[in-house]
């Protein structure tokens, strides 16, 4: 398994956005995407300047679907 780079919310956001997800709704700091075909949900937490921790990066790609090799694939 590799290991998961760090990431940005922006590249994080990004990428889901890529990958099908929109823009659902924000409440304060946290942005929740929905994917439409696959009925799946998942709040990314937006912080400028500072970048997602390497654990809560890796549980947000594996709600939304997908390996960090499939991120390290896609991005």
């Amino acid at each position: 398994m590799s290991r998961m780079p760090q990431v940005t919310a922006r590249d994080l956001v990004r990428f889901l956005e890529s990958q099908g997800f929109t823009q659902d709704r924000q409440s304060g700091s946290h942005l929740t995407l929905w994917h439409d075909e696959r009925k799946v949900s998942v709040t990314v937490p937006i912080h400028t300047g500072c970048d997602i921790g390497r654990g809560l990066a890796v549980r947000i790609l594996k709600d939304a679907g997908f390996s960090v090799e499939e991120y390290l694939r896609l991005r």
